[in-house]
């Protein structure tokens, strides 16, 4: 599952410039109270899971798992200790073979994990996702001998039977299996592993997941119905109790993060301790879920010889150490960019110095909220507008529902667009809370969307990509539908505040996944060095990494120390937020392309989405002329994300608010 960028808004927007068509009453909705209490288009923008389970429902799960099992045993009865015996047909045909296996597990495993999303609470939904990673690890076990049997095959031998036509559905993702080839254990290792990763960090990464959750943060009736804004009141709200300043009322952590966004800079703050309440129950016990999976990794990564925390990561996004410490350093050198932008965004919000919790405010006074169907059609003219074959997928999202879209008690939080298997299709979720950023959300989302239907036609080995070009997509939609949103807004205070949100979007993508990868590689560092580290020390690491980039441009308040404890990233996928740098800075250097070229790109581009991960990274970025090796590419993408700095400081000028 790829999920939205993490950050203190728990989904925000990036950036973009586009020249588009679309319908100028979709511009101009004010946020204003109402008297609709809930948004009947969005109540209904909800998973149909039909299609995974041929509308078995969980009866359709076991079935699945059941052939899969039995499939998998007869897999290893025909070639287990005779992979080196096979020729290129017959490799294929196993090939094949295992693909069909695959499928099963990936549609039943979807269907329990997309269950579960839903509705974290539900101790039915827990038992089947549960029971789903208990038989795939079985069928695991079974099949470990293929990995293990080729990896072990000689150079020259491999390449030869990889070499014929008949695998070119396969190809690249066997090459990928060996290069693990020195990080492999035995086979009864890595049984063992694979079997005690159920009720080991599996386990953990679930427990987080509910835990975080079930997060609700208290705030006054008024203010909670002013954040949650008109369309989704009656979804993000839970009961109202009593407090000792009269009624309040309980939301979901995203609906409280999303007033950060909000223009009166008392409501940020109290919604900023009011978080940091809510957080402080269950933070020792996520502090001590972190600290069991840090130590979790060190084992791995010890047992497995990687010579750094991050290098296994590195290894699965096809990416090598030294590019990536190249990609972190460069962002590190450049921090003055988002500092500039900071002591900027002060002066236009009258105040000294920025908190924290005034990172994403409004820079406006005008606050921008979409219903649902205005989103969905804003988003789909612009990909239609772009090219017509992406604007019908995208009107497919919301016809066959493979939209979630509602804030719900107990949905997980953020947005994330989920592969499934290539014979169904992609599913997003959102937790829509009708800003403008949540438009942009709902953008970034269907560009995973569409990059995986693409890439459908690659077979289950080749329709995903590494992390660092996955977010390719995303961020190339959510660049077309703002340079829209820029369009057709003309007025210098409200192009002013989304000049700020298209900026703010690059600075929370690049630079701030980079703090956070900074945040990451000291408590790595520090859990292998000095043992279980304490919430205080995790705050005082999550600290000095936001310090760092911030430098004296924000106060870092002493409760955002704490805010470090939902970011899911750090749990499921150690080393994963670098990517998000590294794909804006590839999205923007592809969607310069197509601001130099226009039409003539476009082509260029579904190739690219097409290809899905049937390549290296580097072939694919050939595809649209970006040099990868290139070391300036870095640089290159963030004298773009300067320019965009530059844009927002003549805006602010133009609106005479400096």
């Amino acid at each position: 599952m790829l999920g939205r960028v993490p950050d203190d808004v728990a989904q925000h927007a990036c950036q973009g410039e586009q020249p588009g068509s679309a319908p100028a009453k979709l511009l101009r909705i004010m946020a204003t109270t109402t008297s609709e209490p809930t948004d009947p288009e969005l109540e209904q923008a909800a998973w149909d899971l039909d299609a995974l389970v041929e509308g078995e429902g969980d009866a359709g799960v076991e079935r699945q798992l059941s052939e899969a099992l039995t499939r998998a045993a007869s897999f290893a009865e025909r070639y287990a200790g005779k992979l080196e015996a096979l020729d290129g047909a017959s490799l294929a045909e196993a090939m094949h073979e295992l693909g069909a296996i695959h499928d099963l597990i990936g549609r039943a495993g979807t269907y329990a994990a997309l269950r579960f999303s839903t509705d974290t609470a539900d101790p039915s939904r827990g038992a089947l996702l549960q029971r789903v990673q208990e038989q795939g690890t079985s069928i695991e076990t079974k099949l470990l001998f293929f990995d293990l049997e080729w990896a072990a095959l000689p150079d020259d031998r491999a390449e030869e039977l990889v070499s014929g036509e008949a695998l070119d559905f396969a190809r690249h993702h066997l090459r990928n299996v060996r290069r693990y080839r020195e990080h492999l254990l035995s086979e009864p290792e890595e049984k063992i592993l694979a079997e005690k990763s159920v009720t080991g960090n599996g386990a953990w990464a679930r427990l987080f997941e509910e835990l975080t959750s079930a997060i609700e943060v208290e705030l006054p009736a008024e203010d909670s119905r002013e954040a949650e804004g008109a369309p989704e009141a009656g979804e993000g709200a839970r009961a109202a109790t009593g407090g000792a300043s009269g009624v309040t009322q309980r939301v979901a952590l995203d609906v409280a993060l999303s007033r950060l966004a909000l223009p009166d800079r008392e409501l940020r703050r109290t919604t900023a301790e009011a978080v940091t309440a809510a957080l402080q129950p269950g933070l020792r016990t996520r502090g001590y879920v972190l600290n069991t999976l840090l130590a979790d990794k060190a084992t791995d990564d010890r047992l497995r010889r990687y010579p750094s925390w991050l290098a296994a990561r590195n290894l699965a996004n096809e990416a090598s150490d030294e590019s990536v410490q190249a990609l972190i350093e460069a962002v590190r050198g450049r921090y003055e960019l988002p500092r500039r932008w900071y002591r900027l965004k002060a002066k236009l919000l009258g105040v000294e110095r920025l908190a924290d919790y005034d990172r994403m405010a409004a820079v406006t006074q005008d606050e921008v909220t979409f219903s649902y169907a205005q989103a969905c059609e804003l988003v789909r003219d612009c990909y239609g507008s772009f090219s017509p074959e992406l604007g019908d997928l995208v009107q497919r999202f919301y016809d066959e529902r493979w939209i979630d879209a509602p804030v719900r008690p107990g949905k997980r939080g953020g947005a994330f667009c989920a592969s499934a298997t290539p014979d169904v299709h992609p599913y997003v979720m959102l937790n829509y809370t009708a800003r403008r950023r949540d438009v942009l959300t709902l953008a970034h989302e269907l560009g995973h969307g569409v990059h995986f239907a693409l890439a459908a036609r690659q077979g289950i080995f080749h329709q995903g990509t590494p992390l660092t070009l996955a977010e390719t997509a995303s961020v190339f939609g959510e660049t077309i539908v703002f340079g829209r949103l820029l369009e057709e807004d003309s007025t210098p205070q409200s192009r002013l505040a989304l000049l700020a949100e298209n900026l703010e979007g690059a600075i929370a993508t690049v630079f701030r996944q980079v703090a956070m990868n900074r945040f990451e590689d000291l408590a790595h560092t520090a859990r292998r060095e000095q043992g279980e580290l304490s919430v205080d020390r995790l705050g005082e690491l999550w600290a000095e990494s936001q310090t760092e980039m911030l430098g004296d441009s924000v106060e870092i308040t002493d409760g955002y120390r704490s805010w470090w404890s939902y970011i899911p990233h750090f749990i499921n996928t150690p080393g994963y937020v670098y990517a998000y740098a590294y794909g804006q800075l590839l999205a923007l250097s592809v969607y310069q392309r197509y601001e130099q070229r226009g039409a003539d790109f476009v082509p260029q581009y579904l190739e690219l989405l097409a290809a899905g991960g049937s390549r290296s990274p580097q072939e694919l970025g050939e595809i649209v002329d970006v040099d990868l090796a290139d070391p300036g590419f870095w640089d290159a993408g963030l004298d773009l994300v300067e320019r965009q700095l530059e844009e927002a400081e003549a805006a602010a000028r133009e609106s005479g608010r400096l």
